[in-house]
C-alpha cells in the first residue's frame, strides 16, 4: 500500500510504504519521541552546538546526534540511513535547520511541520499527532493531561504580569513578543497577563536589563536553551539581581517537543508558580 504525507509547506511525499527510519530536528524528534516515533538519528539547528542541548532534546539521550548547523553534512544524516527527514518550519517555506540540499544528498526527503507565530498550538500539536500516526506511531495520549493544565492555568491567572526573555549577556536581553510564540498566546488564551516589551524586533526586542527591570514583572519565564546566557553568567549584573529580588524565575524552552505531554508539563509549571504569587498577594 502507498504510504503519502502532506507537510506544511504544501509538499506531499509518496513512498511505496510506510517509513521506517526517521531522521529528525531534535524538537521534532522529541516530539515523535513522546508519541510512539523512535527516531533513528537527531540535529541540532544553527543556535545548537557539537552537543545536543537537553533542554531540547530530553529522552532522545540515546539517540545519534549528527550534528548541528555548519557542522551537519549530508555524510551525517547519512550515516543513519534515513527514508525521511523531519523538521519544522516557521515560514511554511523552507525547513528550519537542515537544508533541503544536504538531505537530497542523504538520499532522503524533507517533511516540515509549521511551528511559527501564525500557527495555533492547537495546530501545531494536531499536526505532528497526524504525523506520528502516519509514521505508525500512538494517537496522542496527553490531551486529559494538557486539559488539566490549561484549567490549571485558568485558575491560577490573576492581576500579576508575565515576561518571556533570553538572556543575551551582560548588557543585552532579548523580550519575547508574546503574539508570536504559539505557547505564550496560548497562555495568554487561558488568562495569563504578558507584559509587552516594547520597540524593535519581530519576535523579539532586544534591550537592556535595565529596560527590563522597569517593566516590572511578577513571574519571569526564562529562556532555558543552551543559546542563551545562563543565570549563574549574570550573577554580576545589578539589573539582573534587581529583577530576581522582585520577580520569581521558571525556564522556560521557546522549542519545547511539539506533543501535548511536554507543553502540559510547561503550562503546569506556569500554573503552579502563578497559584505561588498569587497566595501571596
Amino acid at each position: 500500500m502507498g504510504w503519502e504525507f502532506t507537510d506544511d509547506r504544501g509538499i506531499t511525499l509518496r513512498r511505496i510504504g510506510r517509513p521506517e527510519r526517521v531522521a529528525a530536528y531534535v524538537r521534532a524528534g522529541a516530539a515523535l519521541w513522546d508519541l510512539g516515533v523512535r527516531p533513528v538519528g537527531v540535529y541540532g539547528s544553527g543556535h545548537d552546538g557539537d552537543e545536543p542541548d537537553r533542554a531540547k532534546s530530553g529522552a532522545l539521550a540515546d539517540v545519534p546526534y549528527l550534528g548541528a548547523g555548519k557542522g551537519l553534512d549530508d555524510g551525517a544524516i547519512r550515516s543513519v540511513r534515513p527514508d525521511i527527514v523531519v523538521d519544522v518550519t516557521y515560514d511554511r517555506e523552507k525547513p528550519y535547520a537542515v537544508t533541503e540540499a544536504a538531505a537530497k544528498r542523504a538520499g532522503a526527503p524533507v517533511l516540515a511541520l509549521a511551528v511559527g507565530g501564525d500557527t495555533s498550538l492547537p495546530d501545531i500539536l494536531g499536526r505532528f499527532d497526524q504525523l506520528s500516526v502516519a509514521l505508525g506511531g500512538e494517537p496522542a495520549g496527553g490531551d486529559s493531561e494538557l486539559a488539566a493544565a490549561e484549567d490549571a492555568v485558568r485558575a491560577a491567572a490573576a492581576p500579576l504580569k508575565v515576561l518571556a526573555l533570553s538572556a543575551a549577556g551582560a548588557r543585552q536581553v532579548h523580550l519575547a513578543r508574546p503574539g508570536t510564540w504559539p505557547e505564550l498566546r496560548h497562555l495568554a488564551e487561558l488568562g495569563v497577563e504578558f507584559v509587552e516589551p516594547g520597540a524593535g524586533g519581530a519576535n523579539w526586542a532586544t534591550t537592556t536589563w535595565e529596560h527590563a527591570v522597569g517593566l516590572a514583572p511578577d513571574l519571569v519565564l526564562a529562556d532555558a536553551r543552551v543559546n542563551a546566557v545562563p543565570a549563574g553568567e549574570l550573577e554580576s549584573v545589578p539589573a539582573w539581581h534587581a529583577l530576581t529580588s522582585t520577580a520569581t524565575v521558571e525556564p522556560w524552552n521557546p522549542e519545547l517537543p511539539c506533543s501535548a505531554h511536554a507543553y502540559a508539563a510547561f503550562l503546569r509549571s506556569v500554573a503552579d508558580a502563578l497559584e505561588v504569587l498569587g497566595a501571596k498577594r
